[in-house]
């Protein structure tokens, strides 16, 4: 089988994305991870000469990478600069750097202002000089898509150039993003056909959402390696995603590569608490609802033998199908959810449940998994579940210059408990009084993974907000809500839900009390 190299620049091109800033440490744990786990052929992680702080990065990464025999993986943007850069590049440990020279003519006129043989001079000289430093050299066509649209004698005159010259890969970015599939493979495929023993690159961005197609178009064409983004992050409307190259290569292509599949959801939840930058919950194999079935329809269609099932099963991506609630959710989807409870209802009291999961639908409320024991408890008027634990009262108080002060007074088995602390922050500080009680108890609680509070669109002050909570509980995942018009008290609801839970699959686990045994 054809194999094709992967080359993820979240790194580098991927911190160009609009307020996005990765330090050191946050370099270095996605450094390591995308070599390691994921499994990447190289990475670019930096642009030289940036700054003191992407000198420490990459020092880091350069040590680790030379411990683990990865040192020819890592790679640097670099310019024709004479030996500016490539000073930068030894001093930082590192042993590839990707040379930005110009694909276009119209950049090599405008920026420039150079003669392509003046710009073939300058290039040499920097690959002289690196080969004195035994530095790799790879070569970026800055603007190569314009260039094949506007200028394509230069373009070749410069392949034709650096294809005689000691360069390792060329390298061919849709640096602004124009190209469609036709032209890609067009272009592409002149170029790798003229060339035939030359390596070539494809960088794709996505400024018409064309960037997963012109992948498949350049990889169609005989293109070597591909440059991804974890998440999509980049320039404007962002590179391709890792994700997307994945499910392509993998399903539509079946074309041979070192990716591990498994590993993507927890590269990509990595990225978004570095970057900042929420994952779209229906972005393609990373999003939230991916793997989300909504329409009553399609869970009895599962549950009647997974008609409504693709070759994109989460368990690849180390993911879970969940079958959402809401107004179009069907008895079928009320089943999937109760199941993954462990809880059994009648016929009859299924029904009473669907129906007002579908009220809150189209009350425009959020229903989850977790929400279910709280609406069958509502519906069924407390004879199926209730609350093990509850609030009696708390207090919360923040004074400017102090840490906040949380007072809790909570009852769990019938059992009265209070504890206080000072925290981060208000809920914070709750949550510590509350753990102060967990652990004298000697009881298990869930850890907060994830923490969202939304607003309505043009919400006033006084408007209802909702605090999303996601928790990992032995290795499980669960998501509550609360709603209230003050965020901390919505996220203290969520958590009491959580504690809920958590205190009724405790129950399940406890062994019944053989007949005539002692209590």
């Amino acid at each position: 089988m054809r194999r094709v190299e992967v080359m993820d620049t979240t790194l580098r091109d991927g911190e160009q994305t609009t307020g996005v800033s990765f330090n050191d440490s946050e370099k270095l744990a996605m450094a390591q991870m995308l070599l390691d786990e994921i499994r990447v052929n190289r990475i670019e992680v930096a642009s030289a000469r940036v700054s003191e702080g992407e000198f420490r990065a990459v020092r880091k990464i350069t040590r680790w990478a030379e411990q683990k025999g990865y040192l020819d993986r890592v790679e640097i943007l670099s310019f024709v600069d004479g030996t500016l850069s490539l000073d930068w590049v030894v001093e930082a440990g590192a042993k590839v750097i990707n040379l930005l020279t110009k694909g276009s003519l119209k950049h090599l006129e405008g920026q420039l202002r150079k003669t392509p043989d003046e710009h073939f001079a300058d290039i040499d000289n920097v690959l002289k000089e690196a080969e004195k430093r035994g530095i790799t050299v790879n070569v970026y066509l800055e603007d190569w898509s314009n260039g094949m649209l506007h200028s394509p004698e230069y373009v070749f005159q410069i392949i034709d150039h650096l294809s005689k010259v000691n360069v390792k890969r060329i390298m061919l970015p849709d640096t602004l993003g124009i190209l469609n599939p036709d032209q890609t493979y067009e272009f592409c495929h002149s170029i790798v056909t003229r060339y035939p023993g030359v390596h070539f690159d494809f960088h794709a961005h996505n400024d018409y959402d064309l960037a997963t197609a012109n992948v498949m178009a350049s990889v169609k064409a005989g293109v070597h390696g591909l440059h991804t983004t974890v998440n999509g992050l980049g320039e404007r409307a962002g590179n391709v995603p890792l994700s997307s190259v994945i499910g392509v290569l993998n399903d539509h292509m079946k074309i041979e590569n070192t990716l591990v599949e498994s590993k993507l959801s927890r590269l990509s939840k990595m990225v978004e608490l570095f970057s900042g930058l929420r994952i779209p919950a229906n972005k393609p194999l990373t999003g939230e609802f991916v793997f989300t079935q909504c329409c009553g329809v399609h869970a009895d269609g599962d549950n009647k033998g997974n008609l409504y099932f693709n070759e994109l099963l989460p368990e690849r991506f180390g993911r879970m199908r969940r079958y959402a609630l809401g107004k179009t959710s069907g008895k079928a989807s009320i089943k999937k959810n109760l199941e993954e409870l462990g809880i059994s209802l009648s016929p009859e009291d299924v029904d009473k449940v669907t129906r007002r999961v579908i009220e809150l639908g189209d009350k425009k409320e959020t229903v989850t998994t977790e929400d279910l024991p709280y609406i069958i408890s509502d519906v069924l008027k407390g004879e199926t579940a209730g609350q093990d634990i509850y609030l009696i009262n708390y207090h919360l108080s923040a004074t400017r210059g102090m840490k906040p002060v949380a007072s809790v007074k909570v009852c769990i088995d019938n059992q009265v408990h209070d504890e206080t602390s000072a925290g981060d922050g208000q809920y914070d500080a709750f949550s510590k009084a509350m753990w102060k009680i967990y652990k004298r108890l000697k009881r298990p609680r869930p850890v907060l993974v994830d923490y969202i509070v939304t607003i309505p669109p043009g919400g006033k002050t006084d408007a209802l907000v909702e605090t999303s909570v996601t928790w990992d509980y032995q290795g499980m995942e669960y998501k509550t809500r609360g709603q209230d018009t003050d965020q901390t008290e919505a996220a203290i609801k969520a958590t009491m839900k959580m504690l809920n839970i958590i205190a009724k699959q405790e129950l399940k686990k406890k062994p019944e009390m053989a007949p005539g045994g002692n209590g």
